[in-house]
């Protein structure tokens, strides 16, 4: 399911043969295909579970895993800036390790700090609405399509750790807050990301637009997906544990990324909307 919009030949501006050769342009970030999203949801997922196994199997608590995952994130995140082109195994780690310490700022937030869920949703999502505001205003666009430059990198990647934070925050406040309970809240998140789909096949819906509200709603999705699994049955879960969720879903990710490490099939567009 794609949202991005795709450029097209006709749009682009005409070309002088006196004009001096365009340098190859290469997109950091992958196609939105159907294995864009089913990664990201399952990363969202194990972000959820291994977040919680780490705080409460490794002895390190919310604090200690929390530096030990951010220190790790900020290793990958350098190999990513690094790299002159989407790597799907530098780029897919580096979103399951935002998606873990995404959960650890908010159940800090929550747990360490006694921030009231509706409290961190909320700054989380002006938080979030200040990097798109601030990217856009510099760079014209919030197109995944374009993810080009150091400073398009740098706002994207942004974007998507205040993403996961906001998703943890709004996905316990449904399922836990508002007592919906994980499976109805994977329900809720499933039928609004199709409403969303919807708005944007049917309705015609700005493609960029429709893309990071999607890309939003699949982390309460994916954390409500994670619970209802992981958690014990007392407490609405299925009760497979943290562990072997977080186990099985790692599985998938990996065959699903050396997959497209070796078939290109999610590869961006040498020539990417600007």
């Amino acid at each position: 399911m794609t949202y991005d919009s795709q450029p097209t030949t006709s749009d682009a501006a005409p070309r002088h043969s006196s004009a001096p050769p365009r340098p190859a342009v290469r997109n950091k970030v992958p196609e939105v295909t159907a294995y864009f999203w089913i990664i990201k949801v399952l990363c969202t997922t194990v972000g959820e579970t291994a977040a919680d196994l780490l705080a409460e199997k490794a002895g390190l608590g919310l604090t200690g895993v929390s530096a030990l995952m951010s220190l790790l994130l900020g290793v990958v995140l350098v190999a990513q800036f690094r790299t002159r082109a989407y790597r799907p195994g530098v780029y897919w780690l580096a979103v399951a390790l935002i998606s873990v310490v995404g959960t650890l700022i908010s159940d800090n937030l929550t747990d360490n700090m006694g921030v009231p869920l509706e409290v961190s949703t909320a700054v989380f999502a002006v938080l979030l609405a200040a990097v798109f505001l601030i990217w856009y205003r510099n760079e014209r666009t919030l197109s995944i399509h374009s993810i080009d430059t150091t400073r398009r990198e740098a706002f994207y990647w942004l974007a998507v750790l205040f993403t996961f934070a906001l998703g943890t925050a709004a996905g316990d406040l449904v399922a836990e807050r508002l007592g919906l309970g994980y499976l109805n809240s994977v329900v809720v998140f499933a039928a609004l990301i199709a409403a969303v789909a919807v708005t944007r096949f049917k309705l015609g819906v700005n493609a960029v637009a429709a893309f990071w509200i999607a890309y939003v709603l699949t982390r309460p999705l994916g954390a409500s997906m994670g619970d209802y699994l992981s958690q014990p049955g007392a407490d609405g879960g299925l009760g497979l544990g943290t562990v072997v969720t977080s186990v099985l879903f790692l599985a998938v990710i990996l065959a699903l990324v050396v997959y497209l490490s070796v078939t290109c099939k999610d590869a961006p567009l040498d020539d990417p909307e600007s």
